[in-house]
């Protein structure tokens, strides 16, 4: 299942709810000193952002109001709708996606930090001991199923398509010397699906919010370096330029932010520009 038929199954299932419950969420739409209402997941996006308003805002002059979301959908919709003023949790392959197959016009600011992408075992401490037919779990979202698929392919697990590129899914794989299986999921399920799977690729924040360390628990974990998945701030086109915006992209591209991520996430989250 790739994007379009996953992002719309999750919104018709829960946009209305969640939708509701962010309209009238803050004055995002406000005057140059309103309340800023930023969506996020909770993990590491939320921390990260909660950090800046304990410890930045303030100072910086900016109200900010943080709303947290448990899927990859509704943070975009509540963007797009004008009942956020900006989101951080997702790349920029990810959210050039959404805005082709869900014909929104959301934008990037600023990169803030690198999530990297991890395999994960119940079962095998190596990649080297997955068993031929393994059945192996990744995202069901276009950019970060194809996103799997290269880190499997770089590791040597499988071969792809040379056109395959970040879009690969199961059909583009041609080598496959274990013969493993793969079981496409929702990216918040896969934490859950590894005691019914050999291994699942799973999304950093759903790693850390299942208490997985990517950097301790993971028998792969994605290379740093010229990896082009850092999350960004996100907001509505036109938005670029709200001061409150320019504020919360200084914050989160502080020295003071790198540090934290640094020390709260030990390698597991890296802050943009180490990669």
């Amino acid at each position: 299942m790739r994007t379009t038929r996953a992002l719309t199954a999750a919104a018709a299932v829960t946009a209305l709810a969640v939708a509701l419950t962010a309209c009238g969420s803050g004055s995002s739409d406000g005057g140059d000193d309103g309340t800023l209402v930023v969506g996020a997941t909770a993990v590491p996006a939320g921390e990260v952002l909660a950090y800046v308003k304990d410890n930045l805002a303030k100072k910086a002059g900016l109200d900010l109001e943080i709303k947290e979301f448990t899927d990859y959908v509704l943070p975009n919709t509540a963007l797009q709708e004008g009942s956020l003023g900006a989101n951080l949790y997702q790349h920029k392959p990810f959210l050039d996606d959404f805005n082709k197959s869900k014909n929104t016009d959301l934008v990037p600011v600023t990169e803030v930090y690198l999530p990297p992408m991890g395999l994960y075992s119940e079962k095998v401490g190596d990649i080297a001991d997955l068993p031929d037919g393994a059945t192996v779990a990744v995202p069901n979202d276009t950019t970060n199923e194809g996103r799997a698929f290269q880190l499997l392919a770089a590791q040597g697990l499988i071969g792809l398509k040379k056109d395959a590129g970040p879009t690969a899914g199961p059909s583009d794989v041609t080598v496959n010397p274990k013969k493993l299986v793969f079981k496409e999921l929702d990216p918040a399920q896969l934490p859950r699906s590894l005691g019914d799977v050999e291994a699942a690729v799973v999304n950093n924040n759903y790693a850390l919010d299942a208490g997985l360390s990517p950097k301790k628990d993971s028998i792969l974990l994605e290379s740093a370096e010229g990896n082009p998945y850092n999350n960004v701030l996100a907001v509505k086109k036109g938005d670029e330029d709200d001061p409150r915006v320019k504020k919360l992209s200084d914050l989160l591209t502080s020295p003071e932010v790198a540090a934290f991520i640094e020390k709260k996430y030990q390698g597991s989250v890296l802050p943009a520009g180490k990669n």
